[in-house]
């Protein structure tokens, strides 16, 4: 990975808002990254200054060796789950640029 997208990737997490949350594959989609799965390496490598909890599974969960700590940060800034869920629907972020049916269908 490029410098470059590092930083498209590193960028789109800092504008993801208090109150929402994106999944790794929303961010891969916005930054132009080929995978969701080089979101978390770059949020597992150098995240440690961003929002990472508002960034979940495409099935609205979290990391499970997170799970409690991201819930817990999530709660905080007004995000609730069902169990370990976040419900897409209500809490996903939509910015310009992506789609309003991107994401997964029928999990809530």
């Amino acid at each position: 990975m490029d410098d470059e997208l590092h930083e498209r990737i590193r960028g789109v997490i800092s504008d993801v808002p208090a109150g929402t949350v994106a999944t790794y594959g929303d961010i891969a989609a916005l930054s132009g990254a080929p995978s969701p799965r080089l979101v978390g390496r770059v949020l597992a490598e150098d995240g440690h200054d961003l929002p990472w909890q508002r960034i979940l599974r495409a099935n609205g969960t979290p990391a499970p060796h997170l799970a409690h700590r991201q819930l817990e940060l999530l709660r905080a800034e007004g995000v609730f789950a069902d169990g370990q869920r976040v419900n897409l629907r209500e809490y996903r972020w939509r910015p310009d640029g992506l789609p309003q049916d991107e994401g997964p269908e029928g999990l809530f």
